[in-house]
């Protein structure tokens, strides 16, 4: 078949769908309030959660680094890549999530694909949640164990399948926070239930570190579940972070099979040390500035509070997270567009991302919004969905 015939079928069907995905070009940093198309708008699509993506200390810590360090690491950490910015990183993050060591990845992504392919191959099984990230699905195909989705957080579910399998090496994998709903697992039943049928547990804690936990350490601090009850455990640094990359964190042992066995980690050029020298900072701030978090979760309840006012249902959520489940794809674009126009910019969430007839508009607050911000989003949210006749629940 030829190549653009095949192509141009497949943009049409999607473009039929509904579903083609454009991408906008924004003039001004990632912050509250930003520039799209050279007008103002209120940022409400970002995971900067903390606000530090544009904070000073954190872009002068990075220049610094540029100046001293260059700009890029020029090799993978195994060959001549891995900077003494990165093993201080690495150290300081083990610390800062309790456990004995960490280790760098050039996204989340990779983070998952190198871990689970690492320790997972055919004759193997992983359960996940139904909606797990899916990076975590597509790590799980390609290790070639089994891959068994249970219910969203029906842990009696998974309990009974666990109990019932008779392969010696299992994995359970969840998202602490799930990023299109915004709930939390409950990771100390499922600590619980790994323990008892011998299990390994993995949590991806892309929207939860920084964010929960009195210390900003995430759903691991929020459970207070130690290395061994929680072995293995990655993060994102791009995030509440505001830089880029991820990492893993768990024993000496898994970090040191990681450093032998994962491709994504081995085949990979290491991240530039200014990034790492940069999230050293920002993890610094996290440590330090709990009034980030504080803010935030006013924030959340104020939007909340204004929502149920408003006779808006959001999806039950403790974490920046906040959707509305509009359900029909057209109405959910229309209303977002509308949004954006009138200077909130919002997400409009639609299939393969989330199930078919849960289009959703995603809201994400930061702690750099203010109150006022909040209050312009809930009166021109109201208007919207006034104007197409939804009542989001």
């Amino acid at each position: 078949m030829n190549l653009e015939a095949y192509l141009k079928e497949q943009l049409a069907e999607r473009q039929t769908a509904g579903l083609m995905r454009t991408r906008d070009t924004f003039h001004s940093p990632q912050k509250a309030s930003r520039l799209i198309h050279n007008q103002p708008c209120i940022n409400f699509s970002s995971n900067d959660y903390l606000g530090l993506a544009n904070d000073s200390r954190v872009a002068k810590e990075m220049m610094q680094a540029i100046k001293s360090h260059g700009v890029g690491s020029g090799a993978s950490h195994l060959t001549s890549g891995h900077h003494v910015s990165h093993q201080a990183l690495e150290e300081a993050l083990a610390e800062f999530t309790g456990r004995e060591s960490a280790l760098l990845f050039s996204s989340g992504y990779m983070a998952n694909m190198g871990v689970i392919c690492a320790l997972m191959k055919k004759g193997d099984a992983i359960f996940h949640d139904r909606l797990n990230h899916v990076s975590l699905l597509e790590a799980g195909l390609l290790s070639g164990a089994q891959s068994r989705r249970f219910p969203h957080l029906d842990y009696e579910t998974l309990a009974r399948r666990l109990s019932q399998c008779e392969v010696e090496k299992r994995l359970v994998v969840t998202d602490g926070v799930f990023s299109m709903d915004g709930d939390q697992a409950d990771l100390s039943r499922l600590s619980s239930l790994c323990q008892t049928h011998q299990a390994w547990l993995m949590v991806d804690d892309a929207h939860g570190l920084g964010v929960l936990g009195q210390q900003g350490a995430g759903s691991a601090e929020s459970f207070h579940l130690s290395q061994d009850e929680l072995p293995i455990l990655m993060g994102t640094l791009g995030k509440a972070f505001g830089t880029a990359g991820a990492f893993v964190a768990g024993s000496k042992q898994l970090i040191e099979t990681l450093i032998q066995l994962s491709k994504t980690y081995t085949y990979t050029t290491a991240m530039p040390p200014s990034i790492a020298q940069a999230t050293l900072v920002s993890l610094g701030i996290i440590q330090s500035e709990p009034w980030r978090r504080d803010h935030l979760a006013s924030l959340m309840e104020r939007f909340r509070t204004g929502c149920q006012s408003r006779g808006i249902t959001v999806m039950p959520s403790v974490t920046p997270i906040q959707p509305l489940i509009v359900g029909n794809l057209e109405q959910t674009v229309n209303i977002c567009e509308t949004l954006r126009r009138s200077g909130c910019w919002v997400s409009a969430i639609r299939p393969p991302t989330v199930p078919k007839g849960t289009s959703r508009i995603r809201v994400t607050l930061t702690a750099e919004h203010q109150c006022a911000d909040v209050d312009t989003l809930l009166v021109e949210l109201e208007k919207a969905m006034e104007l197409y006749h939804v009542a989001a629940g």
